[in-house]
């Protein structure tokens, strides 16, 4: 079998109930309304970094309880006992730089939504934008935020396209979310 040419035709195959399918079909490039969810998504995406996709997928039940379910302002009040807990913690990534770029970044989010309302209000007020921008603008505001990191946190979130391919069955769900890039 050929090397599959995107996500779509990567998990068409798989079964309903393989991770990657249920992130392909109900999440993934799906627009993304509330601030938490968004903050999940980059903190999944941050850990994802040197890692497969898989590990972060299977984790992420355990990533909601360890990071009390991504509540944006409890994250950014941990202190030193909560980034140790996170470091005993085997059903999340241990990896100290991530976790502090975690409530580093909560505490970012937590001055975007105090001067532009919500973290989704800074991203839309930035949209559009090409790659390139969104990186040093990340870079700027955020901490591990790559390239890699940046560009499948918009994709996923639909602030860049390509998460589906047109002839993906998913696709038009997609678009009946009204994701960013579709509203150029």
């Amino acid at each position: 079998m050929d090397k599959p040419k995107s996500y779509c035709e990567a998990v068409g195959h798989l079964d309903k109930s393989n991770v990657h399918r249920i992130y392909h079909d109900r999440a993934y490039g799906f627009s993304i309304q509330d601030d938490n969810e968004l903050f999940e998504r980059l903190i999944l995406e941050i850990n994802q970094a040197g890692l497969n996709w898989t590990t972060i997928l299977n984790k992420q039940e355990n990533f909601k309880k360890a990071f009390h379910n991504f509540q944006i302002k409890k994250v950014a009040s941990y202190k030193d006992k909560d980034r140790q807990r996170l470091l005993n913690d085997a059903g999340i990534i241990r990896n100290r730089l991530k976790i502090d770029a975690a409530i580093h970044n909560a505490n970012v989010i937590l001055e975007l939504q105090r001067n532009f309302g919500s973290f989704k209000n800074w991203l839309d007020t930035h949209h559009p934008k090409s790659k390139e921008e969104w990186v040093k603008l990340f870079k700027k505001n955020f901490k591990f935020t790559g390239g890699e990191i940046v560009n499948e946190f918009l994709m996923s979130t639909g602030y860049l396209p390509g998460a589906h391919i047109s002839t993906c069955a998913i696709y038009p769900k997609v678009l009946k979310t009204k994701p960013a890039w579709a509203n150029r």
